[in-house]
């Protein structure tokens, strides 16, 4: 791989706790991937676009408001309708285990939940794009 994988970290909606997200965006960022955090209050065309400017490998969503399934679905019919199938939509918070299971069976990503070692995140990303994206 020619250049750092990179990661966009959001949080849509109008959930204001970004502690998570921050923790997370740190723990990707020392496992020597770049980082672009978007901060609070992004709807999924806001994070989409900077996805794509950024030119990122994976959109990860700290997501506590509930919005899990629209959100999720959003990003997804965004990425779609440009043409993006190789970017990783993945993240984590509050989401019951059911709802987890609907959205991985419509293409997202391993989804995390509080407890999840930030280790585990980091292998699962450095995997999912050594497999999936072409450097």
């Amino acid at each position: 791989m020619n250049r750092p994988i990179r990661v966009l970290v959001a949080k849509i909606g109008l959930d204001g706790h970004d502690r998570g997200a921050k923790v997370i965006a740190t723990a990707l960022r020392d496992a020597g991937m770049e980082v672009i955090y978007t901060g609070l209050r992004q709807t999924p065309e806001m994070v989409v676009q900077a996805a794509i400017q950024e030119d990122v490998d994976v959109i990860g969503v700290s997501i506590l408001s509930g919005a899990h399934m629209s959100v999720f679905t959003r990003l997804k019919e965004l990425l779609s309708q440009q043409n993006i199938n190789d970017i990783l939509i993945t993240g984590g918070g509050i989401i019951p285990k059911e709802d987890i299971e609907k959205l991985n069976e419509m293409g997202l990503g391993k989804l995390f939940t509080p407890g999840t070692h930030t280790n585990e995140i980091a292998t699962y990303i450095k995997n999912w794009v050594q497999l999936n994206r072409n450097f």
